[in-house]
């Protein structure tokens, strides 16, 4: 397939940027192929439009409450036609991707519009724009238009990345967005608790970007604030007890040394690492500092021991925390992101994900640098005389420098001023200010009128921008209440505007039907990805597909600890997995290391066997799967291979005869240069000669919820005896798995 034009057109107008991209494609070819078309999106970011034009035809897809557009597409199906379901996942997606079969000869066309208000980090706004042609492409263009009416203090184009690594309010026609950004305060010192999870599953290099990070962190701390350090896994250790110290030169350096000595081992206690956090907030809430207390959380998996039950952990740390804002770094997609996002709802702060990358310590020093100087607290935006209405949050627990608090609205018909209020606490008292923004004014301004006209027909920027922060902000109440009849009535809201607007939310889906019953079909669900295939319909989450003639191309991120969400069922087939096949009730998950040329005499596979486990509340059409035995097996070209069998129970030793470790006490073993030690229900170590050392974890709840299992995580900590000819799911730790599967 040749790409013969690919362009990106942004439009920025005050703040609210909307993007097309847009690709044509043309098979050459005398067969027929695949015509891909993928595109990265900003995680939060709608999609609003998508076309495919093909032979002077155009089919717009149709934004659909989810079940209608299910209905929608199974119709279709039956039909004999085939439909594309594209919808985004409630976490933080950054792909969208299409495919279909182009005959020979044919030219199509792919347009996709998305948008989203740009939030303001350390003083500036960032657009990204991502570039997928997928080959060198002769007509390629990206072009940008930005429309400020306050005027732009600097623009900068950065150089390409070759991977992932001032108050005032406009009002028009009857809606207003209120952007809010005083400059010229003070910092007002803070108090900050750094809170890092320690568990077995940070070993190797995620906690040692995490001290990385923690050592730069600490140096940046100003001299007015105070600190402290809790690490946790199932138990918690405080730096210094039961108060925050002063940000010294010498408490900074002790800080230093603290972090230096932190290893991983055990298990989570995500309970008691909050409580212990919360113990030194509560002497601050009752003194006259005006400093400002901070709770960052870093944590990479579930809470496995002590208190396990999210919804308990959530009113606890709601009842400890008092007016503490608690901010919730899950480190790696094994994190319990929602908990985070939970916690950080309740507790007046954001929960953001850190990616297991090369850049990791720069995330989480960037996160710090957002966070690291607050200016104001308790901010409050009235908009007075019942003027306005339909008015998003206006409630801020803190505002830091180099950010923007932003509130949209409507106004009342006949209002000429709009009457704004605004109450914060500073550095050294409560402030008040009252302004009066003149309606009419802004209405009649040239410039938002030429900015409105750049988005093509579309409604106000300042409609689009109201709906979209509303829709986030219902989204977010629904996630943070268990009340199943106000999370149906916050639905029906979200849903309703989407439908409005035209844009694919967690609550909606974005469904194309083409005519020709040969095309391809893609689909993207809030919780995962549909497969559907004639008229049955399974799931996979996690993981982008294309099916074309029983052939089936997957891309997957995974991990082996938690829930692995690999598992894919299709119709007729009934175990697959990577690279054979499962249906995470039992099946053998083969190989995960596959290394035929590894550094010892021969070759080491590990294998992993699944069992199912009960689906979330709001997610039963997600299966959940963990291990509970692994076999490491090893060709030592002697007398007898070695095979290594763990399970929850007891670790067994079969090679030059046959020896057995309980799990429930410590223990180790050394056959034929093979040593297996186990700690007590905590860990297994396995080394196999040099090189090659392998972590098992025992994973056990003393007082589980229905949704949690015994279960296991495996590790490769030392994999420098591994040859390159290694694959499977753990085979090049700095490599994704791309697996194909024909039939």
């Amino acid at each position: 397939m040749t790409v013969t034009e690919y362009h990106v057109r942004s439009s920025v107008v005050s703040r609210y940027a909307v993007t097309t991209v847009h690709s044509s494609v043309w098979n050459q070819l005398s067969v027929t192929k695949e015509a891909a078309f993928e595109v990265d999106l900003p995680s939060a970011a709608f999609i609003s439009n998508f076309t495919i034009s093909s032979d002077g035809k155009v089919y717009v897809a149709q934004v659909k409450e989810r079940a209608a557009a299910r209905k929608i597409y199974d119709a279709a199906k039956k039909q004999g036609r085939t439909a594309g379901l594209v919808a985004t996942k409630e976490r933080e997606i950054e792909r969208f991707r299409v495919a279909v079969s182009a005959p020979p000869g044919a030219r199509l066309s792919f347009c996709l519009t998305y948008e989203e208000l740009l939030i303001r980090r350390l003083g500036r706004y960032e657009l990204s724009l991502g570039l997928r042609a997928g080959q060198p492409v002769e007509n390629l263009t990206v072009e940008v238009t930005v429309s400020e009416r306050t005027g732009l203090s600097f623009i900068r184009v950065l150089p390409l990345k070759t991977s992932r690594l001032n108050g005032r309010t406009g009002v028009y026609d009857g809606y207003f967005v209120h952007y809010f950004a005083p400059r010229g305060l003070p910092v007002v010192p803070k108090d900050v608790i750094f809170v890092i999870d320690i568990s077995g599953s940070m070993i190797g290099t995620k906690i040692k970007q995490t001290k990385q990070a923690m050592g730069t962190i600490l140096g940046d701390l100003r001299e007015g604030d105070h600190f402290n350090i809790i690490t946790f896994s199932d138990r918690v250790q405080t730096w210094r007890k039961g108060r925050t110290v002063r940000a010294t030169r010498q408490n900074v350096r002790d800080a230093k040394e603290f972090v230096k000595r932190i290893s991983a081992e055990g298990w989570t206690n995500i309970n008691a690492a909050l409580i212990s956090a919360a113990r030194l907030v509560s002497p601050l809430s009752g003194s006259s500092s005006r400093r400002v207390p901070l709770v960052i959380f870093l944590t990479d998996g579930e809470a496995t021991i002590g208190v396990t039950a999210g919804d308990t952990i959530l009113s606890n740390a709601r009842q400890a925390l008092s007016t503490a804002s608690l901010f919730g770094l899950a480190f790696g997609d094994d994190a319990d992101f929602l908990l985070l996002k939970r916690l950080a709802l309740d507790n007046r702060g954001v929960a953001r994900m850190v990616y297991e990358d090369a850049d990791a310590a720069l995330q989480l020093k960037g996160f710090y640098d957002e966070v690291a100087s607050p200016l104001l607290s308790d901010i409050q935006l009235t908009y007075l005389d019942e003027q306005a209405f339909d008015v998003t949050c206006s409630l801020f627990p803190n505002y830091f420098q180099g950010s923007e608090l932003v509130v949209a609205g409507r106004v009342k018909p006949g209002v000429k001023d709009l009457k704004v209020a605004m109450s914060a606490v500073d550095s050294k008292q409560r402030v008040k200010l009252e302004n009066d923004v003149s309606v009419a004014g802004s209405q009649e301004s040239d410039s938002l009128d030429e900015c409105v006209g750049d988005l093509e027909g579309m409604s106000s920027f300042v409609h689009r921008l109201w709906a979209y922060s509303t829709i986030k902000e219902l989204l977010l109440a629904k996630l943070n209440t268990t009340d199943p009849s106000l999370q149906r009535l916050l639905a029906d809201k979200a849903t309703n505007l989407s439908l409005r607007y035209n844009f694919v939310t967690p609550v909606t889906s974005l469904v194309v039907v083409k005519p020709d019953a040969d095309e391809t079909t893609t689909v993207f669900s809030s919780s995962g990805l549909y497969i559907f295939y004639g008229s049955e319909m399974q799931y996979c989450s996690g993981c982008l597909f294309h099916i074309y003639n029983l052939h089936i191309t997957v891309s997957v991120r995974v991990s082996v600890d938690g829930d692995p969400h690999f598992v894919v069922q299709l119709p007729k087939l009934h175990e697959i997995c990577f690279p054979h096949f499962l249906n995470g009730n039992g099946h053998i998950l083969s190989p995960l290391v596959p290394d035929p040329h590894s550094s010892l005499t021969s070759g080491i596979i590990v294998d992993g066997h699944l069992i199912g486990a009960p689906c979330k509340p709001g997610a039963e059409e997600r299966p959940r799967t963990y291990f509970d035995r692994l076999v490491i097996s090893m060709a030592t070209g002697g007398s007898a291979d070695v095979l290594i069998t763990v399970s929850l129970d007891s670790v067994v030793l079969e090679g030059e005869g046959r020896d057995k470790l309980p799990v429930n006490q410590q223990g180790s073993i050394t056959r034929q240069e093979v040593t297996v030690a186990v700690d007590n229900h905590h860990s297994c170590w396995i080394e196999l000669s040099r090189g090659v050392r392998f972590l098992v974890l025992f994973h056990y709840y003393k007082h589980p919820s229905y949704l949690q299992m015994a279960h296991l995580g495996f590790y490769i900590n030392n994999g420098q005896g591994l040859s390159g000819a290694t694959q499977g799911l753990l085979g090049n730790p700095r490599l994704h798995d791309f697996v194909m599967i024909n039939y």
